[in-house]
């Protein structure tokens, strides 16, 4: 089964980014906007997992997550990979706590549990909102949002995620853990 670990941000923050992003919805050619209901942060993808595999991950998973406290975060800024002239993923970005170690945490987890296609790339927090298939100049369409910044919230969990492929794709979340509570002064 292909596996990740995903933040999903609250409703109210998703509401913000799709008013942000609906006027350009459909006016980029090539561009596919996939439907909200599989909006996340990947914190981890670990690629295809074998099921005897699973159980070891969720406690490797929940001991990782445990470790780290709830992230105060925003999204501001949009972009795009490879290159906002060169695009294929057209992506809103997030300031705040950047994740880098709870994502390192997440993916060594998946490592030691025998998730060995584990993706290894240098972690870049962020939402995809559009994909496409041939590269394709987005520097209007990040030009245009470039003053949007969303309200602040906190990442309270993180979810295992099972993802099938097809003509559309599914995502069904397994699992799911609390961050910890920040310490208290």
């Amino acid at each position: 089964m292909r596996l990740f670990a995903a933040v999903v941000p609250p409703d109210e923050v998703l509401d913000e980014l799709e008013r942000a992003i609906a006027p350009h919805v459909g006016q980029v050619p090539g561009l596919r906007w996939p439907d909200r209901a599989t909006w996340h942060i990947t914190v981890a993808f670990f690629g295809e997992v074998p099921e005897r595999v699973l159980p070891d991950l969720r406690v490797r998973l929940a001991r990782a997550v445990h470790r780290h406290t709830v992230p105060t975060l925003a999204f501001t800024g949009f972009g795009a990979f490879s290159s906002v002239s060169r695009a294929r993923v057209f992506w809103a970005g997030l300031s705040g706590d950047p994740m880098t170690r709870l994502a390192d945490s997440v993916r060594a987890g998946g490592r030691r549990a025998g998730a060995v296609q584990t993706d290894e790339k240098r972690f870049h927090p962020h939402l995809t909102l559009a994909r496409a298939r041939a590269e394709t100049d987005l520097r209007p369409l990040v030009a245009s949002l470039s003053g949007f910044t969303g309200s602040t919230w906190r990442a309270e969990s993180v979810r295992l995620v099972k993802s099938e492929q097809g003509a559309q794709v599914r995502y069904e979340s397994l699992d799911e853990w609390a961050l910890a509570s920040p310490a208290r002064d």
